[in-house]
């Protein structure tokens, strides 16, 4: 039985994803900072792991990733998907703050959780895993006022590179998911209104969050031969390849 740490998994497009793993046959380890929703979803099914911890603490990610490798012998795969969102204000009205702690978490985040697949991955036997980072179409296309997630997302572009370069002596592969307006918590003012690139404010359309799960589930399932580097999932008619 495979077995894969999904982080941000207590809700959203993590708890997606971990239901589509689980019933796929996997093992499922939880990653989220609050424990309540972690746990209840362990407790209702028997191949799910809580692992509540902050991913951008280096101490409590490590903890996290060495009580899975102690329960299930080995990590298959990571999806590094734990996230925020700072939108809504041109880069002169975003407090420096706002930054930092969104780069904190969506970049310096995947970079400690990586790091730490990594290195268990490297030394488990037989060597190797999959990672695959949550990036964003803001990883490519950004959206007005969203300076400090565009900028956090086209960084973890970089990262999937430099780790699936790493990875290659180890059998470690390294793939991205950008997604667009899967219909989540964050996605919701989609369906209200948000700012266009010409100025103005219109609803857009939205997918189900199981279209990721699905998508994810394809990407970790894959045999070691074969890699998906990047792959863009979105509803159909958003307004992406059409943003300017």
């Amino acid at each position: 039985m495979k077995s894969i740490i999904i982080t941000g998994g207590g809700g959203g497009i993590g708890k997606s994803c971990a239901e589509a793993f689980l019933e796929a046959g996997w093992r499922v380890g939880v990653v989220g900072r609050n424990p309540e929703p972690l746990e209840a979803f362990a407790a209702a099914h028997d191949t799910a792991l809580a692992l509540p911890c902050d991913v951008t603490d280096e101490g409590q990610v490590d903890a996290a990733f060495d009580k899975a490798l102690a329960a299930w012998g080995r990590i298959d795969a990571v999806f590094n998907n734990a996230g925020v969102s700072v939108m809504g204000s041109t880069i002169d009205e975003v407090p420096v703050a706002d930054f930092r702690r969104c780069v904190e978490i969506n970049l310096v985040g995947s970079f400690i959780v990586a790091r730490a697949a990594f290195a268990r991955m490297r030394a488990q036997d037989p060597q190797g895993g999959r990672i695959i980072n949550n990036g964003s179409v803001s990883a490519y296309v950004p959206r007005w006022g969203s300076t400090p997630y565009t900028a956090s997302k086209h960084a973890i572009t970089g990262l999937t590179k430099a780790i699936s370069l790493d990875g290659r002596p180890y059998n470690i592969a390294c793939g991205q998911i950008d997604i667009g307006n899967a219909l989540t918590s964050m996605a919701a003012k989609m369906t209200k209104g948000v700012p266009q690139a010409d100025g103005t404010i219109a609803v857009e359309p939205v997918m189900d969050v199981a279209n990721v799960a699905s998508s994810v589930l394809h990407m970790a399932s894959l045999p070691d031969e074969a890699n998906v580097p990047f792959m863009t999932v979105m509803a159909t008619n958003m307004p992406y390849l059409g943003r300017g």
